[in-house]
């Protein structure tokens, strides 16, 4: 991008001279075409030019161009976005358009960022700077093997090029080529030891390995490195750095039971301003993992540091019919939990007869093969929020988590939230408040290094109609059936892990409760889950034959996989 930019800031040298105040020919040039400019007064001086009204053409696409670096050097994705594409109708150059690629790669719209960087190769020669932003693409969409041929053309241009040897390793990482990753990682520092960004990857794949001391170390240099130097590429979103050296190193603590440290640097992660769609995925995994380790209730796994005089505590006793959950101690690399909740007793809207049973059925299939099952029915919503945190607190040592409900869920404002027993809408209280948000157990399970598999029999018809209806409240949750579709599945990291949602039906569907003591879609799911030797994404395909078989097409399970390769839950 660098011989890019050097190219279009020659492009406007001789025009200074152009008929225009004398400010605009010895200040406002030199100051929106020179990198170094500090990214207000570039946005300024190009914004003068403009209003001069004196370029046309490929000049004035320069100045767009260059009003974009400054925007895109504040963050402002979306002014990025407008002035390339105004540059583009201008003047289309290669330049132009690997900005406005990298733009919507940190808005997190992959497909177009592609398009854009496929539009940016047809007008020149191979540019490894292309490639490279191409193939960070490519892994932001999960195809791994696309990602790696890019970074390879990259490498091949410039064999320097550490940021290629660092993104190759993630790719080689996520379909979990460990010791290839830290390979290419390794190189990456020894190419350049200054940047922060190859040592906070370095640190998830030790988390991968359950070297957390390690894993912490690498995190301190990178934090270390990003507040000593900030990253001034242009192509790398303000903060971005700090916040996920941060996160990572957060994780890593709380994984080894330090929670005093993991609440510092969570709480540092949410001090942060964050600009693009991966630093907000992990400052909203923060703020619930903060949530988690500031609780005045939670357990202190046995390895943990023990401040002076206090006093390791003993898990409460859960409320409703929840079995009690798992002991705190330390999980071994390897170990599988599972959360499943099966609601039917509902005290102020249509109860349902299924759910306490689908519940059971799914928590024997899983307990009998080898997962550890913090089981609850009927939970009104302390219950539920508590075994909910428990779960989502103790796994952050865990491999593989599982999250199973069964039971009412309505979507609101395209946000899906489950619905506990005792959930009754009063004028003047809002709905949210009084359920369980889906995307909160999401953002709690976001992490590099364990495989996420949730699992929701949930769509049933709106049980808040007659209620909504009374209140004069939200139409939201009147006039939209089933779940929604989630808008992303986490941050996009990439190591070892990903994540898979499965509802009973698609998304904007009813689902049945069924006649007999199951749903179709559970009583299909109990029964395939424990196949040993079957993938799991083979497992939830034949459980869609089974459900539409059985209920005669009027029902078909819907599931999203950003999975990293195969899983299997039951072992070969």
């Amino acid at each position: 991008m660098r011989r890019l930019l050097v190219a279009l800031s020659l492009l406007l040298a001789p025009l200074w001279s152009a008929p225009c105040s004398a400010q605009a020919r010895s200040q406002l040039g030199p100051l929106c075409t020179t990198e170094t400019t500090p990214a207000g007064q570039m946005v300024d001086a190009c914004s003068k030019i403009i209003a001069l009204k004196v370029f046309k053409g490929e000049q004035l696409a320069t100045v767009y161009f260059w009003r974009a670096v400054g925007w895109n050097r504040k963050g402002d994705y979306a002014r990025v976005i407008a002035d390339t594409t105004e540059a583009i109708r201008l003047q289309p150059s290669q330049a132009v358009y690997s900005l406005r690629g990298s733009a919507y790669y940190d808005k997190g719209d992959y497909d177009i960022a592609i398009a854009d960087f496929d539009d940016a190769l047809k007008l020149g020669p191979p540019d490894g700077i292309i490639f490279h932003n191409r193939g960070n693409a490519w892994r932001g969409k999960g195809d791994y093997a696309k990602a790696i041929a890019d970074y390879d053309m990259s490498i091949k241009a410039d064999p320097r090029s550490a940021f290629s040897f660092q993104n190759r390793g993630i790719a080689k990482g996520a379909l979990g080529e460990l010791d290839g990753a830290l390979s290419d990682i390794n190189q990456a520092i020894r190419l350049d030891p200054t940047l922060p960004q190859p040592l906070i990857n370095r640190t998830a794949i030790w988390r991968a390995k359950n070297d957390l001391d390690r894993a912490i170390a690498d995190g301190s240099e990178a934090i270390r490195l990003a507040k000593e130097k900030p990253p001034v590429n242009i192509m790398t979103p303000p903060n971005s750095v700090l916040i996920s050296a941060y996160t990572h190193r957060a994780l890593a603590y709380e994984a080894k039971g330090d929670y005093a440290r993991a609440k510092d640097d969570y709480n540092a992660t949410l001090a942060i301003v964050a600009s693009d769609a991966g630093s907000k995925a992990n400052q909203a995994t923060a703020k619930v993992r903060l949530s988690l380790v500031t609780d005045p209730a939670v357990p202190i796994p046995r390895d943990a540091p023990a401040p002076s005089g206090q006093q390791q505590t003993t898990p409460t006793q859960q409320q409703g019919n929840a079995a009690p959950a798992p002991s705190p101690v330390p999980a071994t690399p390897g170990k599988r939990m599972a959360l499943v909740i099966g609601n039917g007793a509902y005290a102020h809207v249509r109860a349902l007869p299924n759910p306490p049973n689908d519940a059971r059925a799914v928590a024997k299939s899983l307990r009998d093969i080898g997962f550890v099952v913090s089981e609850g029915v009927d939970l009104d919503r302390a219950a539920m929020q508590k075994m909910t945190r428990d779960f989502l607190r103790e796994a952050a040592r865990a491999q593989v988590a599982i999250v199973y409900y069964a039971g009412h869920g309505v979507q609101v404002d395209g946000r899906n939230y489950l619905i506990p027993v005792d959930v009754e809408l009063k004028p003047g209280v809002s709905m949210t408040e009084a359920m369980i948000d889906m995307d909160t157990i999401m953002a709690g399970l976001d992490d590099q290094v364990r495989t996420n598999i949730l699992i929701f029999d949930a769509c049933r018809n709106n049980p808040m109609v007659q209620q909504v209806a009374s209140t004069g409240s939200s139409r939201g949750i009147e006039g939209t059936p089933g779940l929604a579709a989630p808008s992303s599945l986490g941050s996009g990291a990439t190591l070892g892990a990903g994540t898979l949602i499965a509802f009973a039906t698609a998304p904007g569907q009813v689902a049945l409760d069924g006649e007999g003591a199951n749903s179709p879609f559970s009583a299909a799911l109990s029964r395939h889950i424990g196949t040993p030797g079957l993938e799991v994404q083979q497992m939830l395909t034949r459980v869609r034959a089974e459900v539409v078989s059985g209920t005669k097409n009027k029902q078909v399970p819907w599931s999203n996989s950003s999975l990293l390769g195969e899983v299997y839950l039951a072992e070969k």
